[in-house]
């Protein structure tokens, strides 16, 4: 069983501002990634060797949708415990485990960094979290203080560093999305090149050299779904967006903008990448 200790950590940390926001509509969004990124993850997760009867520590559950494939992985024998530090997305989480029978899984509100365990864990996971943290090799290491020897830890994050070698004259919006994109994140304090950054953040906490992968889903398809997966994105940056003086509401309009971007896709002829990323895992020495 966990106990919080994360409530004298937050000001300390000053993390970056998550720059989707924590409103209804970026719970949608966390699901509607998971059927982008869903397949990445569970392939990372299984080349990592995350297996039947493992006890999984989760960081950053969001909507669970991690969680809820780990313990698939894990089966009724294992364990999954997801940890977020925004308490009002894991009762969507509770609500989608229950409603998927799913029994394995516990989902903790708090800051993984100040939480501590019983017993070490047979894994840790985490999707797109160590972007937003003030300093996340630092955080890295102290999650791996809760690994078993012999653990595996197993990581996705984006890398938006490789996101400018897409742009081109014949996509004029491509080219405006990723460079809001660019600044907005930019702008939160997120760290840009964490998927690169892995490699780094694995070393210096002791574990050998992870094995690493890019990805990206790309589609060029008239019903492509990473269309309407962009537009979701822009609704949640919107208010930074705004905030920062980038964008307007009129200048991105998010109703229309699955439709234009299919449009562009389509008359261009050039595939579109939604952010790349990459996967990183290894087992910590025993």
């Amino acid at each position: 069983m966990a106990k919080n200790n994360a409530g004298s950590l937050h000001t300390p940390h000053r993390d970056a501002t998550y720059t989707l926001g924590r409103t209804s509509h970026e719970t949608t969004r966390l699901i509607e990634q998971s059927k982008i990124y869903g397949e990445s993850t569970r392939r990372l997760c299984e080349r990592a060797g995350i297996t039947q009867g493992m006890r999984v520590l989760e960081i950053g559950s969001g909507a669970g949708d991690v969680a809820l494939t780990l313990a698939e992985l894990v089966g009724p024998t294992g364990q999954v415990m997801g940890v977020d530090i925004n308490a009002t997305i894991l009762d969507t989480a509770r609500q989608r485990a229950t409603h998927a029978g799913v029994r394995n899984v516990e989902f903790i509100a708090g800051d993984a960094r100040g939480l501590t365990f019983a017993e070490q864990f047979d894994a840790i996971v985490g999707r797109f979290v160590l972007m937003y943290m003030a300093d996340p090799r630092n955080a890295f290491a102290k999650l791996m203080t809760h690994l078993k020897p012999g653990g595996i830890a197993a990581f996705q994050e984006p890398e938006y560093t490789l996101y400018p070698a897409l742009l081109h004259p014949d996509t004029p919006l491509v080219n405006q999305l990723i460079r809001w994109i660019l600044d907005v994140f930019e702008h939160s304090g997120a760290h840009l090149d964490m998927g690169v950054g892995l490699y780094r953040a694995f070393v210096d906490a002791g574990l050998p050299p992870p094995t690493m992968h890019l990805e990206s889903p790309i589609g060029a398809a008239k019903t492509w779904a990473g269309y309407r997966y962009m537009a979701t994105i822009f609704q949640s940056l919107l208010p930074l967006l705004e905030k920062y003086g980038l964008a307007t509401a009129e200048q991105v309009d998010v109703d229309t903008l699955a439709a234009r971007l299919r449009e562009e896709v389509l008359a261009s002829k050039r595939p579109f990448f939604l952010p790349l990323h990459i996967t990183a895992h290894a087992t910590l020495p025993t």
